[in-house]
């Protein structure tokens, strides 16, 4: 067992590391953008263009080698040094760090949700099969997994927002914070905190990632996020419990007049969530983590995928390169605890042979 984990680490930083390389030496090809703005203007001022070029082409650290630079970088993430965002004008670290919650506010109820939904619907459909509940149940998994993700959240926000007008349209990311700018859980704010301009405020309202203001605006994307999330995790759940729904010991068990939802629960969740940790742990992780970067742009949350984003465009290489990384990371790492949960869910899977 040892050694099969010693070899799936390796395999992790290997595979971490190509995605790295590949990321890193395409924003390289491209022209810089910042680069191209320094020559327009240089141009337009009737200075020298070279001169300029290469001045900012040393501020932005271009005039170094490739490879020099790229070492440089991964020195630099193993001393947890990330480098400086020219986009945000700020250290990278600070950066994630102050991004990623607005990410974890909608994307840990997506997962927590949809996998419990998912697993429930999927065991009720299997245990239901061929009946009209399980054809409703299939029907939205499919449709779940058919829809793009930018144009559901499109329509939510057409209907709800402004159809409806039960949601604003743009997101409010003051919300969640007290009047110095500082996420906190729940907090006291007056009409003058910045969250509230232009609007008529009676009396304190609540701020902060709890405060019912910012609650309601995270329902559409949380929504958005879980649709895809739900229909994986039922389509597999409901796979893997046939299997076992009509099985020799779930028969027996019925003859001894065991109850339905022990039967369920019992005897075919059991055998059935072996398998199903790939899913849940791999695939759902993947699906909220790359589904980010179309929520927030559609809703303008600015979590990491909308600052992976505008990095790409305005080509900061080293928050792309952050933002690429830890997503990818977790994945990778996810689909080695999925080995360890088998061994767990099922003593007789054992990797000391490999």
């Amino acid at each position: 067992m040892k050694w099969y984990l010693l070899r799936r680490l390796l395999w992790t930083g290997v595979a971490t590391l190509v995605i790295l390389t590949v990321t890193f030496v395409l924003m390289d090809l491209v022209p810089n953008q910042r680069v191209l703005e320094a020559q327009f203007q240089a141009a337009q001022q009737g200075v020298d263009v070279e001169t300029a070029v290469q001045a900012e082409r040393e501020r932005l650290g271009l005039d170094r080698p490739t490879h020099v630079r790229y070492f440089d970088f991964l020195q630099s993430v193993l001393q947890l040094e990330w480098g400086w965002s020219y986009e945000y004008n700020r250290p990278v670290r600070e950066v994630v760090l102050r991004k990623a919650p607005y990410s974890l506010m909608y994307g840990l109820p997506a997962i927590l949700v949809s996998t419990v939904l998912g697993i429930a619907i999927g065991l009720y459909s299997a245990v239901n099969q061929y009946t009209k509940r399980d054809y409703v149940a299939t029907f939205g998994a499919f449709f779940g997994i058919s829809i793009p993700n930018f144009w559901f959240g499109i329509v939510l926000l057409v209907v709800f927002g402004s159809v409806l007008g039960w949601v604003e349209i743009g997101f409010n990311p003051q919300l969640a914070e007290n009047a110095a700018g500082n996420l906190v859980w729940l907090d006291t704010a007056t009409a003058s905190h910045p969250a509230f301009i232009g609007e008529e405020v009676d009396g304190p309202r609540r701020v902060g990632i709890l405060s019912p203001g910012n609650l309601k605006q995270l329902i559409l994307p949380t929504v958005v996020v879980m649709t895809a999330s739900i229909a994986s995790v039922m389509r597999f759940a409901r796979a893997e419990a046939l299997e076992y729904v009509d099985a020799d010991f779930v028969k027996t068990a019925k003859a001894k007049g065991v109850g339905n939802w022990r039967i369920v629960g019992k005897h075919v969740l059991r055998p059935a969530a072996v398998p199903l940790t790939t899913i849940i742990v791999g695939r759902i992780l993947g699906l909220v983590l790359f589904g980010a970067y179309v929520t927030e742009l559609v809703f303008g949350i600015p979590g990491i995928g909308l600052a992976s984003f505008r990095a790409v465009l305005t080509q900061d290489t080293n928050l792309v390169m952050i933002t690429v990384l830890l997503p990818t990371f977790l994945i990778v790492l996810g689909n080695l605890l999925e080995d360890l949960i088998y061994v767990v869910l099922d003593p007789r899977i054992d990797y000391g042979d490999r």
